[in-house]
């Protein structure tokens, strides 16, 4: 199954009091295997990026001034991510934030069933634990030391492996064909009975027990 982690920067919080997107990152993964496939780009938002949000990712206004605007990489995105589960931590905020892009830009907004979110798998899992990219890194034994500041693709990488590891905590499951075959093909007596073979003594063999027994008495006794 082809995936695409996919991860955003903004200039602040919510998108009802007019943040936009300053960073798009993208990783591709084919059965949980990266594919080296990346969708990256930085974006002007057409205006200023709030305090609260310039300490989380280091990108200044002067910085973003002369990237694309949204509707520039548009079509480039949606390529990208079309026909493929997006896998996002946290995805409330992402989706909400591209959906708005996509809306101003005059594109439909992406349907949430298409879209996995991490953030509601390690809830489910971990219970009452810390749930952040930061603390699923810890919890997997992940690196993440070079996240200094905030920034898409990294954040990708890192989620790329933090989705892989809680998937591979579901149990597996078990393979009945094989079973089958297993019972078809095997020798052994799967069901528990097995086959009891008699063996008949001789008239010769007592004889020669009981008087080994004789001899082993007088030998032992005291």
């Amino acid at each position: 199954m082809i995936e695409v982690i996919l991860d955003t920067e903004t200039t602040g919080l919510n998108v009802k009091d007019g943040h936009r997107i300053v960073e798009i990152g993208c990783i591709e993964l084919d059965d949980l295997i990266p594919t080296k496939k990346t969708f990256h780009c930085y974006l002007n938002p057409q205006r200023k990026v709030s305090e609260s949000a310039l300490k989380v990712h280091g990108y200044t206004d002067e910085f973003l001034s002369d990237k694309n605007i949204f509707k520039d990489v548009a079509d480039d995105f949606l390529k990208f991510i079309e026909g493929k589960k997006i896998v996002i931590h946290n995805a409330e905020f992402d989706i909400s934030h591209i959906n708005n892009e996509l809306s101003i830009a005059g594109y439909d907004k992406i349907d949430k069933k298409n879209v996995i979110d991490t953030l509601d798998i390690a809830r489910k899992k971990f219970p009452g634990s810390p749930a952040s990219l930061d603390a699923l890194c810890k919890r997997y034994r992940i690196d993440n030391s070079k996240r200094d500041k905030h920034t898409a693709l990294l954040d990708c990488e890192l989620l790329s492996k933090v989705y892989i590891n809680l998937l591979d905590q579901k149990e597996p499951s078990l393979n009945f064909k094989n079973q089958e075959g297993l019972k078809k093909n095997d020798n052994t007596n799967i069901s528990g009975k097995y086959s009891k073979k008699i063996v008949v003594i001789t008239d010769e063999e007592i004889a020669l027990h009981k008087s080994f027994l004789k001899s082993s008495l007088k030998k032992n006794h005291f």
